[in-house]
């Protein structure tokens, strides 16, 4: 299977650059960036540090793919749905922070070709998801949720798209919708929290690859659920996959629990 990589010279697509030399059934056929990137024209397997691979950078859209995966910026989400649409190209998206615009834009994109979107491609979080709404769902209102993330100095947006997937998490295990009970941080004079309110929380810092934990407070006890990744080789194994998963997948909205088989 041929794959192309939006964002190709960053952090997550050098990895994903890496990571897809241990797949035999995966092929980098295109790797793409904005114009007037500093790396345009040389080896994306150079830039990457591995083998070259007779894949120069462009900013050009990478055609002869079968999977693009996207790792870019919400802006520029629209444009590359409509690309790949256009071309009849699966879509591997891990462009978090999309406004609700550009959310339907991907909904309407999966009407003609498929598209794997997750705010997160590890096992481990795609896990955590899973046992958080078990959790909330077992704990209620009972226990009061608080979500926290940290991610690096350079992440753009915040909370962080996997803190927002697991807020969703806890609102599903109760039932509720999370735009009718989250707070996004506090400050000042807040008040008593009220019962059932779901607090997210953004830390910024450092090199910090990411960090979530979800934690379910009540009077006695406390229960808290980690995710630490330590490499972006996490998800950059969940994304190839995903793309390989992709295969003969009909049109469709598919997440990486989906995938996975969770």
């Amino acid at each position: 299977m041929k794959i192309a990589i939006l964002g190709a010279a960053g952090r997550m697509g050098l990895t994903l650059v890496r990571c897809a030399q241990r797949f035999s059934g995966l092929q980098v056929s295109g790797a793409a960036e904005c114009e007037g990137h500093a790396a345009l024209g040389a080896d994306i397997g150079v830039l990457a540090g591995v083998k070259p691979l007779g894949v120069p950078l462009t900013s050009g859209w990478p055609g002869d793919a079968d999977v693009v995966i996207d790792f870019t910026f919400h802006a520029a989400v629209p444009a590359n749905m409509a690309q790949a649409v256009a071309n009849g190209q699966a879509v591997v998206l891990g462009t978090t922070g999309l406004t609700e615009a550009e959310k339907e834009c991907v909904d309407a994109a999966a009407q003609r070709v498929a598209v794997v979107w997750a705010p997160n491609y590890s096992l481990g979080v795609n896990l955590l998801l899973d046992l958080v709404q078990r959790a909330a769902a077992v704990l209620d209102v009972a226990y009061d949720a608080e979500v926290v993330e940290m991610h690096h100095r350079l992440k753009r947006d915040a909370p962080s798209g996997t803190a927002l997937g697991l807020a969703e998490a806890v609102a599903a295990g109760r039932g509720v919708n999370l735009a009718d009970v989250a707070v996004y941080g506090r400050e000042g004079i807040t008040g008593e929290r009220p019962a059932g309110e779901i607090g997210v929380h953004a830390l910024r810092g450092g090199d910090v690859v990411g960090d979530h934990t979800v934690i379910f407070a009540a009077e006695g006890e406390r229960v808290e659920i980690t995710h630490k990744a330590s490499s972006r080789e996490a998800f950059a194994d969940g994304a190839l996959k995903a793309a390989l998963w992709l295969k003969e997948r009909k049109p469709g909205l598919y997440n990486m629990r989906d995938v996975l088989g969770l």
